[in-house]
């Protein structure tokens, strides 16, 4: 069987796709779920990589779980409820701590749906992009179950809790248009220019330095739990290891010598 997730790689920019296209990329086997804890493994070990995307294959971004499945209480919608409740903690429950523990930035280019789960995976990643086609939905509450993946965390700090409510509790979708207007979403593009921006902003951020923009986004997204002083503390503490990297003094060679720097991840 084809590889759930098509990873292909320019330089420090890597391309991740969701690649069940016949299901809306629907995540419904415990290996859709691994490959995508696996996925995020790989890329923190490469320090080479600056910049991720993730889209989907085909006409969605990814359908959340897979319907039919709950109807026939198969793969992890199978067993008693303590086996059910099992399944989410070590299936799609391990993708969100993954992705936000990934210190490399992860640009969500939403090609098409993304419903429930997906929904709540695009939320995980640090940039989303829209196309003008695309809708979302925290759509949980319309199947009778309540989101389990994530939602109820990362969406009220997103878009504030009254606007989060209307999602979560109406279960209804909301276009793109509606998404940027949330703020959920930092741009809007045309379909078929959607890819090319997520593109070229990921090739914008691997320009700098892997470590920095790693620790950069460790510092931001930490600090949205933190007080300021212990935020700072910790930036200071990054502050020191920076300045002691081969890429810092080179992009200050580089700054002071009007030239392009070259970095080599050290």
């Amino acid at each position: 069987m084809d590889p759930f997730l098509l990873i292909e790689r320019d330089g420090p920019v890597v391309i991740a796709r969701f690649n069940r296209p016949a299901e809306r990329n629907a995540i419904s086997e415990v290996e859709h779920s691994e490959a995508i804890v696996d996925f995020c493994r790989q890329m923190a070990r490469d320090t080479s990589v600056r910049a991720i995307v993730l889209t989907g294959e085909g006409k969605a971004f990814c359908a959340g779980g897979n319907v039919k499945n709950m109807a026939d209480r198969a793969g992890m919608f199978s067993g008693s409820p303590y086996e059910i409740r099992n399944s989410y903690r070590t299936s799609v429950q391990m993708i969100g701590p993954a992705l936000l523990e990934l210190e490399v930035p992860i640009i969500a280019a939403i090609n098409g749906a993304a419903i429930g789960l997906g929904l709540d995976i695009s939320c995980m990643c640090d940039i989303r992009l829209m196309a003008d086609t695309a809708v979302v939905a925290e759509s949980y509450v319309k199947l009778g179950i309540i989101p389990g993946g994530g939602g109820g965390w990362l969406l009220p700090r997103l878009i504030g809790p009254q606007r989060a409510n209307i999602m979560t509790l109406t279960g209804d979708a909301i276009d793109a248009k509606t998404a940027l207007e949330y703020g959920l979403v930092a741009e809007v593009l045309p379909a078929d220019k959607l890819m090319d921006r997520a593109v070229e902003l990921a090739t914008k951020i691997a320009a700098n330095p892997g470590h920095s923009t790693r620790m950069a986004k460790r510092l931001m997204r930490e600090g949205a739990d933190m007080k300021l002083a212990t935020l700072l503390e910790m930036a200071a503490g990054y502050q020191a290891l920076a300045h002691y990297s081969e890429d810092h003094h080179e992009a200050i060679a580089a700054f002071l010598g009007k030239r392009a720097p070259e970095y080599k991840d050290k």
